[in-house]
């Protein structure tokens, strides 16, 4: 059993990319996560707390998890569905205005911009639950699932096959951090930016020797209009047993869902013994549990001296001396 009674970060923290975390501080948050399986560790570590929850796009894992992850801790999700930022009300209004009566933020968002200015202005912890640039929790789910199976990541390689996206530069990410080797396969013109330092490739045949092949839809929420064009650039890049059987060893496969079969992926693979696309659903639930205690305040919380740092915002203004400063900005 680990001790958390010092988890939680010394101030206001976020997690808004992956590169919000620290190297320990994502394996401590994947040890919590484990621990976080059980109801009743930390059953009221949110008790008498409430969290917002803003939905810009439709979901269903997103949605229920973090609504069942709040409750299983003992707080109250607030739902805001389809509420766009920005639209009927400036996001500093928004932050302003939720930071006086709730104890987070849990957003879903189309702009990823748009959930940095709600973190700049908001008092309160932010959780990007996706945006257009990133899917920390998803991707935290991802390693924690893999790490269920495999003993380590030493000598592992995870490629992702398809479009160059959200999950993937999340995923890409977390692999940098856990130590496990990660390879990208998409089509010319759809792969990661230079800046990225992604290694990368157009071919196909470099899934091989990957002990876990991951995918994601060919367009992403938004992208509908494209689809059409995209069917054909995609084809030579849908996982099947064919591009399955390129790796030269068993491999996993992975897919952050919803998965379109017939698209990014074959029927077979997914409901294959290798899938193990529901193991990862079902870890978002603990991940999320554990990203929520980490960030907002509990009663497990010692002092501000003693409290560890799994999450890192340098630059961000301190929760406790700040906050009613910020309101009135």
């Amino acid at each position: 059993m680990n001790n958390y009674s010092d988890t939680a970060p010394d101030g206001k923290r976020d997690l808004l990319s992956i590169s919000d975390l620290t190297r320990s501080g994502f394996f401590d948050l994947l040890a919590l996560s484990r621990d976080l399986r059980s109801r009743e560790m930390f059953a009221d570590a949110l008790q008498g707390k409430s969290v917002a929850l803003i939905f810009e796009k439709p979901s269903l894992r997103t949605r229920v998890t973090f609504e069942v992850a709040i409750r299983q801790l003992g707080g109250w999700p607030i739902l805001l569905p389809e509420a766009r930022l920005g639209e009927r009300e400036a996001v500093p209004d928004v932050a302003r205005s939720l930071s006086q009566w709730v104890d987070a933020i849990v957003a879903r968002v189309f702009s990823h911009r748009a959930l940095e200015e709600l973190a700049a202005y908001s008092a309160l912890p932010v959780v990007n639950a996706l945006s257009d640039y990133e899917h920390p929790c998803q991707a935290l789910a991802d390693l924690l699932t893999l790490l269920d199976i495999w003993p380590g990541f030493t000598n592992k390689q995870l490629v992702y096959v398809g479009d160059w996206n959200n999950v993937s530069r999340s995923l890409g990410r977390t692999c940098q951090l856990a130590g496990l080797q990660f390879r990208a396969v998409c089509p010319e013109g759809f792969g990661p930016a230079d800046d990225e330092q992604v290694d990368w490739s157009t071919k196909p045949a470099e899934v091989k020797g990957a002990d876990a092949i991951y995918t994601d839809v060919w367009a992403s929420m938004g992208q509908e209009d494209e689809l059409a064009e995209r069917l054909k650039i995609f084809a030579p890049y849908q996982v099947n047993e064919a591009l399955m059987a390129m790796t030269g060893k068993r491999t996993l496969f992975m897919h952050c869902l919803p998965a379109h079969r017939g698209q990014e992926v074959d029927g077979l693979v997914i409901e294959s013994e290798d899938s193990i696309v529901f193991q990862q659903a079902a870890n978002r639930l603990p991940v999320e549990k554990a990203v929520l205690f980490s960030l907002v305040e509990n009663r497990y919380e010692t002092s501000e001296e003693g409290r560890a740092g799994i999450f890192r915002r340098p630059g961000y203004i301190d929760h406790h001396s700040m906050a009613q400063r910020k309101l009135w900005l």
